[in-house]
This record gives C-alpha cells, structure tokens and sequence, in this order.
C-alpha cells in the first residue's frame, strides 16, 4: 500500500518528532510512506474563522496534492475532519451558489482515502498490538474532532491498551473539551484558560505521568497549562508511544 503522510501546520512547525515517529510506526508495520513535499495547510483555520472561500483554494491544492494515494494518514483528529467533514461541505455549498460541481469533484477522491492515525491502524491495517513499549502510567484524553466529528470510539484505547509495559488510567470527565478550539482559544482566552486548567486538574488526579492524545493542537493548549500550574505530568502524542519499542524506546 502507499500511503501518504499528512502532517498538518501545528505538527511540522512545533511538533517535527511527531511526524517522524508516524513514519517510524507505519514501516515498522510495512507500509510504504511518502512524504510529499507540497503538501500545505487544509485550509481549516480559514474556514472556521469565516473565510471559507480563502479555504477553497487550499482544498483543491490537497486534492491535487494527495489525490495519487491509497490512503492519506495524519496525526490530526481535527484536520483529519476538516477533509472528511468539511470539503463535501464546501463543494455542496458552491454547488448550492451556482458555482458547478468542480471543486466537489476534486475533492471527493480524497474524503475517503483520508484517514486519522488510529483508524488507519485499526481499520485499514487491521491491528491493535504494533508492536510498542511504554513503560508507563497514562491518561488518555479523546479529543473533540476525534470523538464528535470523526467518531474514533475506542480505537485509541485499544491501541494504548496493547502497547507492552504501558498501564492505562481512566481520565475524570475524559469527553470534556480541553479549551483549545484553534481560535476558541484567541477569542475567548479566559473560558479557554478555565476550560484548559480543569482538564489538566483532572489528568493529574489520575496520578499517570503522561497525558496522551491523538491531536498536538490540543496537547499543545494542555501542555502550556500544565508548564503554568507546575504540574510534573507531560503531554504526548499517541504515535510516539506506539513508535516506541524495547530497543527504541520513547522518553
């Protein structure tokens, strides 16, 4: 199978390891994975801040971009909607405005090829146990694209609760919001401040060292408030913990 990475905008500008240990994985799996190289943003933050016709030209080009692959794998639960739940929005709105079916066209072979980490995991390769060594205690917290828009389930837990060494602890109020909400965040900073410290409250009463998501935009929102509440728990991302192994491990 060849299989594209999709790394998204927070992941290649903040969070490089991410994408490295997704590439790691999926060999380690046997799939083949590219990287291509013109790959951009999804156009996500231009449509849900209201600039939806700014977003259409990004669309298309991830289209372009994608449209020679199996399947298209990213590490983002809320890009990963973006393209499953929102371009077929987009092309039935420019339908709906008189503007043709083109750019429908163009991105309906890419909506179903899409797939979020852990469905592609599950789903496509048709496997829970990848291998992985973590040897320690974990909260996992099921972010609002994965759970809501892309209905993940149990997929993530799964994975985690396979992974040798890694003992699984229930987070308190998991289904919350964390407060992040890409620009929720900016324009409404104190509720998502608020939103932010009673998420991490709950993580740390679990008494796990790590708190896990399949998501860096919301780890990234989680792990700044836990740096200001001095809280000793870190943020990682799920497909470090599933790259790690007994003679690689993760810190």
């Amino acid at each position: 199978m060849r299989v594209a990475l999709f790394l998204t905008c927070v992941n290649d500008t903040l969070c490089p390891g991410t994408g490295r240990a997704v590439v790691k994985l999926l060999t380690r799996l046997g799939v083949d994975v590219d990287f291509p190289m013109d790959q951009t943003c999804c156009g996500q933050a231009h449509y849900n801040t209201g600039y939806r016709h700014e977003a259409e030209p990004l669309a298309e080009h991830f289209a372009k971009v994608f449209g020679e692959y199996e399947a298209i794998v990213t590490p983002s639960g809320s890009c990963g909607a973006m393209v499953r739940e929102l371009y077929p929005r987009m092309g039935e709105r420019a339908r709906a405005e008189g503007r043709g079916d083109s750019l429908a066209a163009a991105l309906a072979p890419v909506v179903p090829r899409t797939y979020e980490l852990t469905e592609f995991l599950v789903d496509v390769l048709g496997v829970t146990d990848v291998g992985a060594y973590y040897p320690h205690k974990v909260t996992y917290h099921p972010t609002c694209h994965g759970l809501r828009s892309l209905s993940l389930g149990d997929r993530p837990r799964r994975l985690l609760e396979a992974v040798e060494g890694l003992e699984l602890v229930e987070l308190p109020g998991a289904e919350e919001c964390c407060g992040f909400g890409g620009t929720f965040a900016v324009k409404n900073s104190d509720v998502s401040a608020a939103m932010g410290a009673d998420k991490v409250r709950s993580a740390e009463s679990t008494g796990a060292q790590v708190l896990c998501a399949a998501d860096n935009s919301c780890l990234m929102h989680i792990g700044g408030t836990m740096s200001r509440l001095g809280t000793s728990m870190r943020p990682v991302h799920l497909a470090e913990i599933l790259a790690s192994t007994r003679e690689e491990p993760a810190v």
